[in-house]
């Protein structure tokens, strides 16, 4: 299957050099270039991509404003926005609105092509860098929410052990290989835990994940549960 990618930033040495990494992978198709939020928009409702990499600052309407209403209108696109800064309050806002991942632009070039695939697979992607950032902040700031908490109470314990290794990080096939489960199985899960807590996307989930107090900093500060960490198979 052939990915339909449309890039849009502002920067035309930005947009041209990630126009010509995704032009280096097989299986990716450029449908199409925006130099602001509005024209993304306009893009994306005339083409249909399938993955959009948005830049996060943007003249006429931002990244974020332009991802509210492409996903208002195209559920099914995945939106990976790109940028310079890593502050947090961008990731949660990006992420909250239902973007599928959030890289810095000094990401290499096999990072981008790997996350354009990661998205359409249903996978949310964010640069190390930027997890570490955002586990540091909860640290530092953030409590559980207890409404996020209560809704927790609505999943099966299995939904509940999917969740957590999705906002630690973890694929689809990784937690497969975990929990002794079918990719297909986890997908099921997935799906299931989305439509409990009334989210669209599974980038939503890991804030939900956070914001409830089911994944905590380790030790405080500096990262998240044990990639590691003891999980019993058990369906």
């Amino acid at each position: 299957m052939t990915v339909r990618v449309l890039v849009a930033d502002d920067q035309v040495l930005i947009r041209s050099g990630l126009v010509a990494i995704l032009r280096t992978a097989p299986g990716v198709e450029v449908v199409g270039e925006a130099v602001d939020g509005v024209r993304a928009v306009a893009m994306v409702a005339e083409l249909g991509p399938d993955v959009v990499l948005m830049d996060m600052k943007m003249p006429k309407l931002d990244g974020i404003g332009a991802t509210r209403k492409i996903l208002a209108d195209s559920p099914g696109t995945r939106v990976v926005m790109l940028t310079a800064f890593d502050l947090p309050e961008y990731v949660y806002t990006a992420l909250g609105d239902g973007a599928s991942g959030f890289l810095l632009k000094d990401t290499p070039p096999e990072g981008i092509i790997a996350a354009v695939f990661s998205v359409v697979a249903g996978d949310t992607l964010i640069s190390p860098s930027v997890t570490r950032r955002l586990v540091e902040a909860y640290a530092q700031s953030h409590v559980a929410n207890a409404c996020a908490r209560i809704q927790l109470h609505d999943l099966t314990p299995r939904e509940t052990e999917v969740l957590r290794l999705v906002a630690a990080g973890y694929t689809n096939g990784e937690i497969a290989e975990r929990l002794l489960l079918s990719e297909a199985t986890v997908k099921t899960h997935i799906k299931h835990t989305l439509s409990k807590l009334g989210l669209n996307s599974r980038a939503q989930a890991v804030v939900a994940a956070y914001e409830s107090g089911l994944v905590v900093p380790a030790n405080g500060a500096g990262g998240v549960i044990p990639r590691h960490s003891a999980v019993s198979p058990r369906s």
